[in-house]
């Protein structure tokens, strides 16, 4: 039985999250591609990336239990990644305003000692309130959310620019589906409460 975990993510929101579960883990950061497919959908590709991310650190841990998450967020015909930029991070919340985004949070669990993955893909409904130029201004310069999905930091001040939320497990927005990944664990004989 393998008992060594590893989170292939560099996010300390990732780690946060991890770190509620209680068990020892290291982090170590993956080396994969995270551009989309052309014609993707939105569900496969954060499907795919999270399963990437836990294979791309397979290599230097053999015997253990790695995971690897990924998150897209759209509307439609619409992707809002992560922003980089202050201009980008301005002009993705005009697009968002007054409407609902899906964020897709993919989920890998891959045993590097059998090569078994398990992977999902847990979705929250966002919907954003009719923002105006200024409350989207003062958001940012008050949160660092360039690094951010469709740049709201709903674990911030994000929270405030969203008329709702919904799904299965509030950390999936944030980035780590905690109630997904506790079945996975269990699959894998971790022990959790």
């Amino acid at each position: 039985m393998v008992h060594r975990v590893v989170l292939a993510s560099t996010s300390p929101f990732r780690r946060e999250l991890l770190a509620r579960l209680q068990f020892p883990f290291e982090t170590v950061a993956p080396d994969a591609d995270e551009t989309a497919l052309a014609n993707e959908a939105p569900t496969a590709t954060a499907r795919r990336l999270s399963e990437a991310k836990a294979r791309a650190v397979a290599q230097y841990f053999p015997d253990a239990l790695i995971i690897g998450s990924d998150q897209v967020a759209a509307d439609g015909s619409n992707r809002f990644g992560k922003p980089g930029r202050r201009e980008n991070a301005i002009a993705q919340l005009r697009l968002m305003r007054g409407k609902e985004v899906t964020f897709h949070t993919g989920l890998c669990l891959l045993n590097s000692a059998t090569n078994r993955a398990q992977v999902c893909c847990v979705d929250t409904h966002v919907r954003f309130r009719e923002l105006t130029d200024r409350e989207i201004e003062s958001y940012l310069d008050k949160e660092d959310a360039l690094n951010c999905a469709g740049s709201a930091k709903s674990e911030g001040l994000g929270i405030s620019l969203l008329s709702y939320l919904r799904g299965d497990d509030p950390n999936a927005l944030v980035g780590l589906p905690l109630i997904a990944l506790c079945d996975m664990l269990r699959a894998e004989g971790l022990h959790l409460p």
